[in-house]
């Protein structure tokens, strides 16, 4: 990763605050509440062929997160949607990967901060894959996590939160550590939940089995690859799935929107085998997010 150019040192500009600023001069103080109390919601979105892929719906998203936090985001869903395309344009990029994040500024310094500023950023960056070509095509590793998604009455869990994804990253570190590309997490009860940043999904006998995303977030890329397997009149099951269970399917994948649909080869002691149903649904949601096809509801 030594070739990678740090986030903070990239040309060009983004969107911050309601207009465009040369990116390199997007800071904001050490002392932001959104950097020590996690006060701070985010989406992670991708634009093809100069098209935000379900953009009304992640914004949508965004603003619930928010609200879910206690903040209000200063801006219309429209205008958060028209900068989207602002940040892109700034940029000149038709393909890539958007972020915009909300967060509480540093007018004070204390769990309770009701009178802080809340920020809007947007950038845009070309990122290819979450994986490489080569692991998605043979089916990537993970190991399972010893850490677990909380339940909802011990956090927001329907909201895309900056503080959720803390053990996301720590468990994703100690699996790249031992050679693995993810991490599965189980739920607070035990049942099979997501990896560290894009839900599942198992195949067995033809039908499509996915964990209830009753304590972590029910993914727009998910809800897309649910719609085009049921156009296509494959079953999708939705429920919740014990850890033992796995041995009895034959395929699995992950989606979202940096993973997009990526086949899995291994979770921990489980072994699956990219097939025929996961190369259909990995190619038709490649067409639909192109424009190749009438895009899904």
């Amino acid at each position: 990763m030594a070739d990678v150019i740090p986030f903070d040192q990239r040309d060009g500009a983004l969107w911050y605050d309601g207009k465009l600023v040369p990116w390199k001069d997007a800071k904001t103080h050490v002392l932001t509440h959104g950097l020590h109390y996690a006060s701070c919601v985010f989406e992670g979105q991708r634009i093809y062929n100069g098209t935000v892929y379900k953009l009304k719906e992640h914004t949508a998203r965004l603003f619930r997160s928010a609200g879910l936090l206690g903040m209000k985001i200063p801006y219309t869903e429209e205008e958060i949607n028209r900068a989207c395309y602002e940040a892109a344009k700034a940029q000149g990029i038709t393909d890539g990967y958007l972020r915009p994040v909300a967060f509480r500024g540093s007018e004070m310094m204390a769990v309770s901060a009701q009178n802080t500023t809340i920020h809007v950023a947007i950038a845009c960056w070309p990122w290819p894959s979450y994986f490489s070509p080569a692991e998605k095509l043979k089916g990537i590793r993970l190991e399972i996590s010893q850490w677990r998604r909380p339940a909802p009455d011990t956090a927001p869990t329907s909201a895309k939160a900056a503080g959720l994804y803390m053990i996301c990253t720590i468990s994703k570190h100690a699996a790249e550590a031992r050679g693995y590309a993810d991490a599965m997490m189980w739920d607070y009860r035990g049942f099979v939940a997501e990896a560290t940043g894009a839900n599942v999904f198992f195949i067995k006998d033809g039908v499509l089995h996915t964990p209830t995303p009753d304590c972590f977030l029910n993914g727009i890329t998910r809800q897309s690859v649910i719609a085009i397997a049921k156009a296509k009149g494959v079953t999708v099951i939705e429920r919740h799935i014990k850890p033992e269970e796995l041995s009895d399917f034959s395929e699995c994948f992950l989606t979202g929107s940096a993973a997009e649909v990526t086949p899995v080869s291994e979770i921990g002691p489980y072994r699956f085998k990219p097939g025929a149903l996961t190369e259909t649904l990995m190619n038709a949601y490649a067409d639909e997010v192109r424009g190749k096809v009438p895009a899904t509801a």
